[in-house]
């Protein structure tokens, strides 16, 4: 039911309810398109209802739900479909940190791990005998994912063990899968038609993979960049100038924006690559060079990702099986993806992050499956405050 209040002080609020979750290394919060539907109809109200109720012209997000950082400040709102090509469709949103606005360009397989669960919990998809598949369509991309949860005997899953690189708290264990066709943003998987492309960033050239998988994302030779990834606990401050450069370039080249539009902070995704090494993770544990294919490090917004996001890895999975790419070249030889089911793994600042790459018989990518981790935090009434037009 909608409630919308005035205070004294000439600030009128409404009460927005929304459920809370952890999926894999991410926080997010998923609202039912039918509790958003009397407070916005359209994608740009939509926009504006969860900037204020983030709080997001904060950078610390005081006076709303954000977590102050970009893997603390997504949302996605949900749609059941019972009569669709999916069991339901959601809507997933970047929120500014200190910058009202709020991007709706992409996807986020961290939240779709969690709407998943929702899925499960809330009724959206009835739990099966012993596991669970629910189907969902990312309105962003049009991309089709699923996530398969065990609930044996048809019970629904509150809690699990499961946990993943970047967060050592269990969660219920989700099988996330992202399906071909890929391409959804931007109409190809390589929107530029090249293995790769020169992308000029100050000046420099820099040698990029530009692929439409997961997400659109630009990956870049660590070497090329002069970005040592032998450790993973520096801050790239120092790099961040360049990188932003050189996402703002493919965003042009990939066709994802205009000459006059702004740059995007959200897409395309943009990070190095390097070959297999030993280095120091983000919490000091040292990564042997055996336990990895290749090492990457992702920029999530304006700042490093502290892990990767998983359209990120579905996009550094699909490029590491095309001959010539970025990926591929700095791939040892025993582990270039082939025929068949292939697990490729994932040097990142967190650890190691395994995805399983399966191929058709002519090599192409049909599948990327991940293996994650869900937690619900909390359902609540957040109360949106909007400022009122003062009147003379």
């Amino acid at each position: 039911m909608r409630r919308d209040t005035t205070t004294p002080e000439g600030m009128k609020t409404m009460q927005l309810r929304g459920h809370w979750y952890r999926g894999g290394t991410s926080k997010c919060w998923l609202f039912d398109a039918k509790d958003v539907a009397p407070h916005a109809a359209g994608h740009e109200e939509i926009r504006g209802l969860l900037a204020n109720a983030f709080g997001a012209a904060d950078a610390r997000q005081l006076d709303g739900v954000g977590g102050g950082t970009s893997t603390t400040s997504k949302a996605a709102v949900v749609w059941a479909t019972p009569d669709g090509p999916a069991d339901l469709d959601y809507l997933f949103a970047q929120v500014g940190i200190g910058d009202p606005t709020v991007e709706l360009g992409s996807n986020c397989g961290n939240c779709a791990t969690a709407i998943a669960l929702y899925a499960v919990q809330s009724g959206v998809v009835p739990p099966g005998e012993g596991t669970t598949r629910v189907s969902m369509r990312n309105l962003n991309t049009g991309a089709v994912l699923s996530g398969t949860i065990v609930t044996p005997g048809g019970s629904i899953p509150t809690s699990g063990l499961a946990t993943v690189p970047g967060s050592s708290a269990p969660g219920v264990p989700v099988s996330l899968s992202f399906h071909a066709p890929w391409g959804r943003t931007t109409g190809a998987v390589l929107p530029t038609g090249n293995v790769t492309d020169e992308i000029a960033v100050g000046g420099l050239t820099l040698t990029a993979t530009l692929v439409d998988a997961g997400a659109p994302a630009a990956l870049i030779l660590a070497d090329e960049a002069g970005i040592d990834l032998s450790s993973m606990t520096g801050n790239l401050a120092e790099h961040l100038p360049r990188l932003l450069k050189a996402r703002a370039s493919a965003g042009l080249a990939m066709g994802l924006r205009k000459p006059e539009d702004p740059p995007q902070n959200a897409v395309p995704k943009v990070g190095v690559v390097a070959a297999p090494g030993a280095y120091t993770a983000a919490d000091g544990t040292r990564i042997t060079a055996e336990s990895h294919d290749l090492r990457v490090r992702m920029l999530s917004m304006l700042t490093p990702h502290p892990a990767i996001g998983l359209t990120s890895a579905v996009a550094v999975s699909l490029a590491a099986a095309l001959p010539g790419s970025v990926v591929a070249k700095v791939l040892p030889p025993a582990g270039r993806v082939h025929q068949g089911p292939r697990l490729l793994r994932i040097g990142t600042p967190a650890g190691v992050i395994t995805t399983e790459v399966v191929t058709d018989n002519d090599g192409n990518v049909t599948e990327v499956v991940l293996h994650r981790a869900a937690r619900h935090l909390a359902a609540a009434d957040i109360n949106v405050a909007q400022p009122v037009a003062q009147t003379a």
